[in-house]
């Protein structure tokens, strides 16, 4: 038994403490400068607990109050980088991560604690954990592909800067979809490409356009070449997304979307909707990565948290092994529910 366990069972409630404070660290380092009302909002506590924690870690150094609010010292960086290693532990998520690459039979599977459903900051880890491990895959002449959405636009924003290779090139995997700039693949691909010192391009295209119309914009010369790059991606990231909300983003008729639920779609990735198991209930026309191609390249990170996903998740591992799925602890629990459910 390791010294963590042991601690466990003798002193559990030490380890409430430390889940405490490394929550208000990370909450005031996300979100400087934070004021108590507002840090208690965001935890869910109350103002009194948070003014008594807030004041120990003063004393200890690791964070400033001010006027306008906290923020955290360098010290207290240091101690969230390495509280949030104590905190895999505590939780068990290395067992975690190794039972949800042998039930999804995946290469690797990444777990950051917490629900993302639940507390937004999860996000945030999960785009920091995305971030680093999609650094360390990058070489020179790589071509990377990225998709949008909420999820993919927090790993643009936690990428840390500094160029990793010689001719890398950053495009979008698919056309743009919504409203939201800020999430449009080709504003993620944007922003990691500067971040990275990377050339980049943009598919100045809608995902949902119509056949007609795409075929003819097919031949414009700068959406050949992205097309072409797409096709040829050494590296792709992408969320995956429930079945019934982008079918709702997409806009698709009421019909459609009551028929592909009810005959059990719960993922759609690359204008396909897969049920749980996999099998292909519905597609509809989009513009950018096919599913073949998506069967073919070389390191597919795919990203998405919370319970919400979990089906979601389960349903587009089994469209290929060598993959990676980098999720947080409340998805990771629901997927083990579900296929123990399964087997009863």
């Amino acid at each position: 038994m390791d010294l963590i366990e042991l601690e466990k069972k003798i002193v559990p409630e030490v380890f409430d403490t430390i889940e405490l404070r490394y929550n208000i660290l990370r909450t005031i380092y996300y979100k400087q400068s934070i004021g108590r009302r507002g840090l208690a909002y965001e935890l869910n506590i109350g103002e009194r607990t948070i003014r008594t924690e807030v004041n120990i870690l003063k004393e200890y150094g690791l964070l400033n109050i001010e006027s306008m609010g906290m923020y955290v010292t360098e010290e207290g960086k240091k101690i969230i980088k390495e509280l949030g290693k104590v905190m895999h532990k505590i939780k068990g998520i290395s067992d975690l991560e190794n039972d949800l690459e042998e039930l999804l039979k995946v290469k690797k599977v990444l777990i950051v604690p917490g629900n993302s459903d639940i507390n937004s900051l999860v996000l945030k880890d999960m785009g920091k954990t995305t971030s680093i491990y999609l650094k360390k895959l990058i070489n020179e002449n790589c071509i990377i592909g990225v998709t949008g959405g909420t999820t993919m636009a927090h790993v643009a924003d936690e990428m840390p800067e500094g160029k990793v290779g010689d001719n890398v090139m950053i495009t979008p995997a698919r056309g743009g979809l919504g409203r939201d700039v800020e999430t449009q693949s080709n504003s993620i691909a944007a922003k990691l490409a500067k971040k990275l010192e990377a050339n980049y391009r943009l598919l100045h295209i809608p995902d949902n356009i119509d056949k007609v119309t795409l075929d003819a914009i097919l031949n414009i010369p700068d959406i050949k070449e992205v097309m072409e790059l797409i096709d040829n991606m050494n590296i792709l990231v992408f969320g995956i997304g429930r079945a019934d909300i982008m079918a709702e983003r997409r806009s698709l008729p009421r019909e459609i979307i009551k028929d592909i639920i009810h005959r059990g779609a719960v993922a759609e990735a690359f204008g396909h909707y897969f049920d749980i198991e996999g099998k292909e209930i519905w597609e509809s026309q989009t513009v950018g990565i096919s599913l073949d191609t998506f069967q073919r390249i070389d390191n597919v990170i795919g990203v998405a948290g919370g319970e919400g996903k979990a089906e979601a998740i389960m349903a587009i591992t089994s469209l290929r092994e060598n993959m990676t799925i980098i999720t947080d602890e409340g998805a990771a629990k629901k997927m083990i529910k579900i296929a123990k459910k399964a087997t009863k």
